[in-house]
């Protein structure tokens, strides 16, 4: 959805960012969270799963636009524009979620070695701020370059995105939480146990 929202650029305090920035900036919670329990690989595989589910979007939605309309429905236009974004910002959304996601679970994988698998919020935090801002640059760069102020929208984007990375590690340590005990307690030998 982020891919989609994208297309609307709104006003964060003094920041100007596109709409998806929320929503995009919650995947990186999933891959972090994602990295630490299944691991590097996993967490490529969800990334592809994640590029698929993008491209399929983003077809269907170009599908339905061009679609001829029933003759008494007369919101073809408002439709074709909120949905129909440009060329660019989908080329910029594809692009950017490739190369974001997997620097993000290469970094956080590197990161993982590098403290012998303790502290997970430095993991996660440098992690998610360094492919942020790649994913700033790529899809500003590549969308919005020549017809706005692409390095005022980086800035903007990268900051807010940096936010919700800080306030996402509570989330990060409880989905991690989550999922080990949930699958200790679907476990085998637990059962068993429990039994």
């Amino acid at each position: 959805i982020a891919a989609v929202l994208a297309a609307k650029l709104m006003v964060v305090g003094p920041f100007v960012v596109p709409a998806g920035v929320i929503a995009f900036s919650l995947t990186f919670l999933c891959t972090d969270i994602i990295s630490e329990v299944y691991g590097k690989k996993i967490a490529h595989q969800t990334v592809l799963a994640g590029f698929i589910a993008l491209v399929a979007t983003l077809i269907f939605i170009r599908i339905a636009i061009v679609w001829p309309e029933a003759s008494f429905w007369k919101d073809q236009g408002a439709f074709s524009s909120i949905l129909g974004t440009s060329e660019r910002i989908i080329i910029a959304s594809i692009i950017a979620y490739l190369i974001s996601q997997n620097a993000d679970v290469w970094i956080f994988s590197k990161l993982r070695g590098m403290t012998n698998g303790r502290f997970l919020w430095i993991r996660n935090n440098v992690s998610t701020m360094l492919s942020q801002l790649l994913d700033s640059v790529v899809f500003v760069v590549i969308a919005f370059y020549g017809s706005m102020p692409v390095f005022e929208i980086i800035i903007g984007q990268w900051v807010i995105k940096m936010g919700i990375a800080a306030l996402d590690t509570p989330l990060v340590y409880a989905g991690v939480w989550a999922i080990r005990r949930s699958n200790k307690m679907s476990s085998p030998a637990t059962t068993q146990t429990m039994n």
